[in-house]
């Protein structure tokens, strides 16, 4: 699975990194969200799934490699 950010949609609320902090960081000016694992691994796809499901602009993906 690889994650995708479109970031100019990103409203910067921090569920992502409140559901996956290994894999999730915001910028501290702007609070925009970074991403610190694009291929997250089977251990850590509960929280991102979680985080692309409550992402309030849909600003994140997981897509098939």
């Amino acid at each position: 699975m690889r994650l995708e950010l479109d970031e100019p949609k990103c409203v910067g609320s921090g569920h992502c990194v409140l559901a996956a902090p290994d894999v999730f960081d915001q910028r501290d000016e702007d609070g925009v969200t970074v991403l610190l694992v694009e291929q997250p691994g089977e251990e850590l796809l509960d929280g991102v799934r979680k985080a692309v499901a409550t992402c309030p602009s849909s600003a994140l993906r997981l897509a098939e490699r």
